[in-house]
């Protein structure tokens, strides 16, 4: 039985459709890459990454950041919390505030994720020039920060 190709002519022109078609494929390279093996949900990735690369990151700061309801991100840390990837201290600048550090094993994963997407993006990026990819990228940063502040 032959393959029957859809008219998708009425959504090809909007962009919400163009990335969902996108993230089939990036969604199935994350998962097999980096969410099965590492045991790692997207948002979970998000966050190890983003506190690999800053210091002194509160749950306000990554609500802010991700847009994510403060219920829903307590949620997420308790999860890291559990899996003892994440741990609390109090924040140096501010006595009061609590901060979210990384531990030894959240370092150690991140890295470990984050090698483990390069990987899965790899046959993705391929596909595109170098300057292709940098423009793809740039235009994908413009229209998710369109709208923020």
């Amino acid at each position: 039985m032959s393959e029957k190709r859809l008219d998708d002519s009425r959504m090809s022109h909007l962009l919400g459709f163009a990335i969902a078609r996108a993230r089939v494929g990036t969604n199935e390279a994350y998962f097999t890459h980096v969410g099965e093996p590492l045991g790692l949900k997207p948002v979970d990735f998000t966050l190890l990454m983003l506190l690999s690369r800053n210091d002194q990151v509160t749950q306000k700061d990554l609500v802010q950041a991700l847009n994510i309801p403060a219920p829903h991100m307590t949620l997420i840390i308790a999860r890291l919390l559990e899996r003892g990837l994440v741990a609390r201290e109090r924040s140096s600048v501010d006595r009061r505030a609590q901060v979210l550090e990384l531990t030894e094993s959240g370092r150690t994963l991140a890295e470990q994720a984050h090698a483990a997407s390069l990987q899965a993006e790899a046959p993705l990026r391929a596909r595109l020039s170098p300057a292709e990819w940098a423009m793809l990228m740039e235009l994908l940063h413009k229209c998710g920060a369109a709208g923020r502040p």
